[in-house]
C-alpha cells in the first residue's frame, strides 16, 4: 500500500480563474483537467491542488471532503481503513480518472482515496 500524493481540494464556480491562480501560484501547469457529467462538475489538478467547480448544488456532496489521497490500490486502502476504524461513507465506485471511495477517518477527517487506472 503506498500514498502516491495527498492533494488539497479547492472549490470554486469560477474553474478558469481558479486554475489561472494556482498555475501562476505554482508556476506550473495544470496536469489534468475533466468534466465529470455524473456530477456536474469539471476537476482540474494543479500542482498539489484538486480544483472542483461547479454550482452550489453539484458541489454541496463533496464539501465536507477535505483531502484526496492518490493511492495504489483502493481496495487495499478500504480493509485497512476498516481495520483502523474509519467509516466508508462511499464505497468503491467507478470514476473517470479510475477508482475511488469517500471515508471518514477516525478523527472525523472526511477523506477520498482514489486509484488511477493505467493509461
Amino acid at each position: 500500500m503506498t500514498i502516491k500524493q495527498t492533494l488539497c481540494r479547492v472549490y470554486t464556480q469560477d474553474i478558469n480563474d481558479t486554475v489561472a491562480f494556482y498555475e501562476e501560484l505554482y508556476g506550473e501547469k495544470c496536469r489534468l483537467r475533466f468534466e465529470y457529467k455524473q456530477t456536474g462538475l469539471t476537476l482540474a489538478q494543479v500542482a498539489q491542488v484538486l480544483i472542483l467547480s461547479g454550482s452550489e448544488e453539484a458541489l454541496k456532496p463533496f464539501a465536507q471532503t477535505r483531502v484526496t489521497f492518490q493511492v495504489d490500490s483502493v481496495a487495499e486502502y478500504k480493509e485497512y481503513l476498516l481495520n483502523s476504524g474509519a467509516e466508508i461513507i462511499r464505497d468503491i465506485t467507478k470514476v473517470p480518472t479510475g477508482w475511488n471511495m469517500t471515508v471518514r477517518h477516525p478523527d472525523g477527517t472526511v477523506a477520498e482515496y482514489v486509484e488511477f487506472s493505467q493509461q
